[in-house]
């Protein structure tokens, strides 16, 4: 199943994005971002964020990043859950200089932050990432093929039962700005399979 562009909403359209079936292209405008609070102490809320809304409890969204424009640090893109400015979940590659780039996550719970991130050579252009959701459980993995998936991050967002939003993003949070590309977009059921010897899903 693919992601329905059709039913996609924007929070902060940009100024600059191309949209066709299997097709987004954003194009970062100047001091955007998302972060709240932690050890920085500012509060960034202002990406564009394109996402579909679901009430399914057990899902797994995949979506291919290409970001071979970025080129100042920070510049970044990638997947994401945007519940509220103070609730969300995302997964990138920030750029860092020609020969490092950050790939990470962030969970913000209640208005705080975090980032977990491993270095990756500035050489690497596309990235695939995998959202998965297990009720108010979620995990986000990313693949260099699109095959083979390594995990990054399991989390729980105390706001994320029921009905949720998922999708992309992509912002440049300093001076600058890049076209991000997202193809390959599609829903399946969930890849995230419970653990063994956990109880019986009940959904």
């Amino acid at each position: 199943m693919k992601f329905d562009i059709a039913n996609a909403k924007w929070t902060r359209r940009p100024k600059g994005y191309h949209l066709q079936e299997d097709l987004v292209e954003i194009v970062t405008e100047p001091h955007t971002d998302l972060w709240q609070r932690t050890y920085y102490h500012f509060r960034n809320d202002n990406a564009p964020v394109l996402q579909i809304e679901t009430e399914e409890t057990y899902f797994s969204f995949v979506v291919k990043t290409d970001f071979s424009g970025s080129h100042h640090r920070f510049d970044q893109c990638g997947i994401v859950m945007y519940l509220d400015s103070e609730n969300w979940i995302k997964g990138s590659v920030e750029y860092e200089d020609e020969r490092w780039q950050h790939l990470g996550s962030v969970v913000t719970d209640h208005g705080y932050s975090d980032w977990a991130t491993t270095r990756i050579p500035a050489d690497i252009k596309t990235m695939w990432y995998r959202f998965s959701r297990r009720e108010d459980d979620y995990r986000i993995e990313c693949s260099q093929d699109g095959k083979d998936f390594q995990q990054m991050r399991i989390c729980h967002l105390r706001e994320g039962g029921g009905k949720i939003r998922f999708g992309i993003y992509a912002c440049s949070p300093e001076d600058s700005s890049f076209k991000a590309v997202f193809t390959d977009m599609q829903i399946t059921g969930c890849a995230w399979e419970a653990h063994q010897g956990q109880a019986p899903d009940i959904g």
